[in-house]
């Protein structure tokens, strides 16, 4: 055999990968099923030029907003009802302002007449919105309690029908992008945010 220069070595090994490009694809011998498969009676769907859109991230699951028997502890529930209490849905209010998509619960005994009640509320707020409630509250003499993160807005004891054993009473929570409400500060807790 004659010694092969490099270029004539690079064109047998092109003109070899060139012509193995051109051979045919071996046939693939189909897998027989065990049973014959039924005929369709319609015709098949003949595909559309429109493709399918694809999710590339998750979409994020809508705050589902609570109700009444969501908004406390069920075990919360069992005693007020054990106690013969029903509760009254209301429009979500600070002040005489309707905060949209909220809900208020007022909890008692609506056999009797008494301003026994305990109130439990939670609504979606912006931050605009919420900076103007709490200085319309401010202005009409409530008072801003600032602990561990959280912003309190109550109303002055003095003028309170109940408080809690701090000597709170109805309370708003304000929140990134959400307030709540109850009777004392100290019920907040209580609710179960979505």
């Amino acid at each position: 055999m004659k010694n092969r220069t490099p270029v004539a070595v690079l064109a047998s090994a092109t003109l070899a990968l060139s012509l193995a490009a051109c051979a045919p694809e071996p046939e693939e011998e189909p897998t027989p099923s065990a049973s014959p498969s039924p005929v369709a009676s319609e015709p098949a769907a003949t595909p559309t030029s429109t493709p399918t859109p694809v999710e590339t991230e998750p979409a994020d699951d809508p705050v589902v907003a609570p109700t009444c028997e969501t908004m406390i502890p069920a075990s919360t529930i069992e005693i007020f009802e054990g106690h013969g209490w029903t509760y009254e849905e209301r429009e979500f209010q600070i002040g005489p302002d309707v905060v949209e998509d909220g809900l208020a619960c007022v909890w008692g005994d609506y056999t009797v007449a008494s301003d026994h009640v305990q109130v439990f509320g939670w609504a979606p707020i912006g931050a605009s919105e919420s900076a103007s409630a709490q200085q319309k509250l401010l202005a009409d003499g409530w008072l801003r309690v600032d602990e561990a993160g959280h912003t309190y807005i109550t109303e002055d004891p003095a003028y309170s029908i109940s408080v809690d054993e701090a000597g709170y009473g109805m309370t708003y929570e304000f929140g990134d992008g959400w307030v709540t409400q109850a009777d004392t500060k100290q019920s907040l807790v209580l609710i179960i945010q979505p």
